[in-house]
């Protein structure tokens, strides 16, 4: 169709050399094809400048339904008055009217216009007309007949008081069209030709593009952007994290293995086999497989042990330890799984134990209700430090520190219970932005009921603290819904124009 329209276009343009379509809307219905069309194939041919074109813009006016049927019925006011003088006398009531009338909306503006012109009076509850209707004229029938004769054109027809009425009852309505006036333009031919924009093997096999036009080429123009890889939020505050951890350092740790046996995860952390965080409802167990192959016998029988008898200044817990339970497979519920696993290693390393210092970063999952501040998996910061005698103060120091180095200055902490660690505190820090003390993380020693069966030398301790990844990197970029952050509504372009995260290395 649309070389169809070019031909016509061209061919028009060909009887003269000053050859003019003067407007291409009636052009179009004249040739019965679709201006909409028409636009198309002269903006097409005035790139080729084949044609030069000027834009044109004309306002009409157009009748709505009800100005249509206006036209043919009569406006609201003369049916109201039609219909009470036919009632005669008596008059009719509102519900008798609007029947007559056969609409609501009739009888509503009928009688409103009625009344204003004085065409009819209240007689109690009914109306009743006081003109005969050969007494008055259908003004508003009679301008809308002049609109239709117009073509909407107004001008001179009704005066601008009379136009803003008809606007007001919604009867007419201001449309812009836009059409174009075509010329011939400077590379102007009878007949389109084609241009090539690639030159293919085809020609050159058929000697064609000795005679082939082509496109010109733009040797200055840009070409499309490479896409390239962008770090989402989180793990660019994850790698300014673990720059600082190493910093001070810290070893990372590998954990990379999300399935986890609940000996690892609970019971090789001095946490009971009856304990609520080992319900399904909080903690997501493997179906298949589910339960693990193995675990270092010889460990497993001190823990359990530990458990029933106690050791280490404790009595433990005085329950039966059953086997089947601490072989269940989970998806682990905190990194702390992999520090466990750290610690029996260190123990038992060849040359016995040697103070370290270990950190992760990485995934755990609990079966929580999701809201704007929780999902089912989040990123868990951890940090851990095995030497001999440390102490309280020195966890609080290490956990200064590295807040210092993110930039968090004020701190406080309160004592909490944790399952394995003795004393624990909770971290808690000003946030400048809410102007409040929120918490940001825990910490704590790990109990000697933990650390005795991995056969760490009795004087070793360890400090430990751990925070979630999620909330200092909602703090750093102004997110307030942690499903705007990670999950499947995260947008893409946050992804893509989010800062480099920088931490500023505050001073004490």
């Amino acid at each position: 169709m649309s070389d169809a329209i070019e031909e016509a276009i061209l061919n028009h343009l060909s009887t003269a050399s000053d050859a003019v379509i003067q407007d291409t809307f009636p052009w179009a219905a004249s040739n019965n094809f679709d201006h909409n069309a028409v636009v198309g194939s002269v903006k097409s041919l005035s790139v080729e400048a084949y044609v030069s074109a000027t834009e044109l813009s004309t306002s009409f006016y157009t009748l709505s339904e009800e100005a249509q049927s206006v036209l043919m019925h009569g406006s609201h006011e003369v049916r109201v008055l039609k219909a009470l003088i036919e009632a005669g006398r008596d008059g009719l009531t509102m519900a008798d009217l609007q029947s007559k009338v056969e609409g609501k909306d009739v009888c509503k503006i009928g009688m409103g216009n009625c009344m204003k012109n004085k065409w009819v009076k209240k007689d109690g509850d009914k109306l009743v007309a006081l003109l005969d209707v050969n007494d008055v004229t259908d003004e508003t029938q009679v301008q809308l007949q002049k609109v239709q004769d117009a073509n909407g054109v107004l001008e001179g027809v009704l005066d601008d008081k009379e136009i803003n009425l008809l606007k007001r009852r919604k009867l007419i309505s201001l449309v812009t069209r836009k059409s174009y006036s075509v010329v011939r333009g400077k590379e102007y031919m009878p007949k389109r030709v084609k241009k090539a924009a690639d030159l293919t093997k085809e020609m050159l096999d058929s000697g064609e593009w000795k005679t082939m036009p082509f496109k010109p080429y733009n040797f200055l123009t840009l070409g499309e952007k490479v896409g390239g890889g962008y770090l989402h939020p989180l793990l660019k505050v994850r790698a300014e994290f673990r720059k600082i951890l190493m910093q001070m350092g810290f070893q990372e740790m590998p954990t990379n293995k999300w399935v986890e046996s609940s000996f690892w995860n609970f019971d090789s952390l001095f946490q009971p086999q009856s304990h609520p965080a080992r319900d399904a409802h909080d903690t997501f167990f493997i179906k298949e497989p589910a339960s693990t192959v193995s675990v270092p016998e010889d460990y497993f029988e001190r823990v359990k042990d530990m458990h029933e008898r106690g050791g280490a200044g404790s009595i433990g817990y005085r329950y039966d330890f059953k086997r089947e339970e601490a072989f269940k497979n989970l998806l682990r519920t905190h990194t702390t799984a992999i520090s466990s696993q750290m610690l029996y290693k260190l123990a038992n390393q060849p040359g016995g134990f040697q103070p370290a210092r270990y950190f992760s970063i990485d995934r755990v999952f609990r079966n929580e209700t999701m809201d704007a501040t929780h999902l089912c998996e989040f990123h868990q910061v951890e940090g851990l430090v095995a030497d001999y005698n440390l102490s309280l103060g020195d966890l609080i120091g290490t956990i200064e520190t590295f807040f210092r180095k993110i930039g968090i200055t004020q701190l406080r902490f309160k004592p909490a219970f944790n399952p394995y660690t003795e004393p624990s505190m909770e971290i808690f820090g000003y946030h400048p932005d809410l102007k409040k003390w929120t918490e940001i993380g825990n910490s704590g020693m790990f109990r000697p009921e933990m650390l005795a069966p991995m056969g760490l030398p009795d004087n070793v301790r360890v400090i430990a603290w751990g925070l979630s990844l999620e909330r200092p990197t909602m703090i750093k970029y102004r997110i307030k819904n942690i499903r705007d952050l990670f999950g499947h509504k995260v947008e893409m372009a946050r992804t893509r124009t989010a800062p480099i995260c920088r931490f500023e290395n505050a001073t004490a």
